[in-house]
């Protein structure tokens, strides 16, 4: 994916207060009758790539959509920006908080173009002008796409293309949405689930280091991966599920080691050095 537009830098940075966090506390998840997560406490910080591991049916994406104030907890509160995500409209968090789910169907013969610009939406009623030199609304859309490398597929229906061209174009969406930071300085946050997935290895690595852009920028990025080796390259922190009700969350450099590995996903692990000397697992 080319990274050659980034977004607007905030220049308040990423700091250390609340209204800078994305935290839970006393989080209790359940599936039915199974329960994932259980008094568990959370905390995110914007300006940071933080990445959410756990084998299949752990609780993943439950813990996303509940981080994104989708679906509300068993037990527990959920503030973002030093707010509970209760107390705040859709309208509100639709300025501050993008998400891009796992399965995002669409049922009208959209574009790719229309589907990038339902990014701009949250902001119809103060959509930027051409006065910065940066071409308005329409150049935050075109500027999203070249992010992800789906310019040239502007003119096609979205249920046209490969699943991983579909991944592609929903990110762009999500991109526009938080394009230029807030006025008042409030964090930004992305929240993606299993966004590489579908995507080759070229735009996998591309996708994760064009995170990691927006992340110095000041956006906090949390996602849902499968990878354990794209979140020891990529991630700064991690949050992994053991699928019996229990979190360890902190630095991926501290988090993943080869013990933790094979309890959670009950495999052989091993760690060897890439030709950059950062860590990757071998299994089996």
């Amino acid at each position: 994916m080319s990274a050659v537009w980034r977004p607007e830098f905030d220049s308040a940075g990423a700091a250390s207060s609340e209204r800078d966090a994305l935290s839970a506390h006393a989080l209790v998840l359940r599936a039915g009758r199974r329960l994932l997560l259980d008094q568990a406490d959370i905390c995110l910080r914007a300006g940071r790539v933080t990445a959410i591991l756990g084998p299949n049916g752990a609780g993943k994406s439950t813990l996303l959509s509940v981080l994104a104030g989708v679906r509300a907890p068993a037990q527990g509160e959920v503030r973002m920006n030093g707010r509970t995500l209760a107390s705040q409209s859709p309208a509100a968090l639709a300025l501050c908080r993008a998400l891009m789910p796992q399965e995002s169907a669409v049922a009208f013969e959209f574009t790719v173009q229309e589907i990038v610009a339902l990014g701009r939406f949250p902001h119809r009623h103060t959509p930027r002008a051409d006065s910065d030199g940066e071409g308005g609304e329409d150049g935050i859309i075109e500027r999203a796409m070249a992010c992800t490398d789906v310019q040239a597929l502007a003119p096609r229906v979205l249920n046209s293309l490969s699943g991983g061209e579909k991944a592609r174009v929903h990110m762009a969406r999500t991109l526009a949405q938080l394009w230029h930071p807030l006025a008042d300085g409030t964090a930004r946050w992305l929240l993606l689930d299993e966004p590489t997935a579908a995507l080759d290895l070229q735009h996998q690595h591309g996708a994760m280091r064009l995170l990691r852009e927006w992340a110095v920028t000041g956006v906090g990025i949390v996602m849902v991966l499968h990878d354990l080796n794209l979140a020891r390259r990529y991630a700064d922190d991690v949050i992994v599920l053991d699928g019996e009700g229990s979190a360890v969350q902190g630095r991926a450099r501290d988090v993943l080691h080869t013990a933790l590995i094979e309890r959670v996903w009950r495999t052989p692990c091993q760690v060897v050095a890439s030709a950059d000397g950062t860590p990757q697992y071998l299994f089996g």
